[in-house]
């Protein structure tokens, strides 16, 4: 078990917004809210996994990892998978059972594709503790955005 270095929650969140402002560029892999998260991005044979390290400033007040930040890390793993194998997509929706709770240490999610569709794909998540426990398990549907130019943004 990983316990936390004792900085005060002021000195954590400097150090997460100085590491979000470290670049002004919104790219998939690194944009400003995956910095802030610490949010490490890279694809692995037909799958996108996404992993940080659960710090204090990411706990919840029980004390567990906040299900919000488990949630955009699962998303993200969808969502960049889609946009490296097939472009730029949106969330039409997403489902999430949170299974058990992650305290400290790395948490994995891996995103992979249970159908790809031309138009719509269907895609699910799972987050994993360091020793191979899941912590939750989405599945979500998504729309591919043919219009969409680099970044993301789609053209109107």
């Amino acid at each position: 078990v990983m316990q936390f270095e004792a900085k005060s929650l002021d000195e954590i969140g400097r150090g997460m917004l100085a590491r979000a402002l470290s670049d002004d560029r919104q790219l998939f892999g690194s944009f400003f809210l995956s910095r802030l998260l610490g949010l490490r991005v890279s694809y692995d044979a037909d799958a996108c996994v996404v992993a940080f390290d659960v710090t204090p400033a990411l706990l919840n007040p029980q004390g567990t990892l906040h299900g919000g930040i488990l949630a955009t890390a699962m998303d993200i793993s969808m969502g960049h998978l889609l946009h490296h194998v097939d472009g730029a997509g949106a969330t039409l929706e997403m489902k999430l059972q949170y299974l058990t709770s992650a305290k400290d240490g790395e948490v994995i999610c891996r995103g992979s594709f249970l159908r790809k569709g031309r138009r719509t794909s269907f895609l699910q998540s799972e987050a994993r503790r360091i020793d191979g426990t899941l912590i939750a398990h989405a599945t979500s549907t998504w729309k591919r955005l043919h219009n969409a130019v680099d970044g993301g943004r789609v053209d109107t």
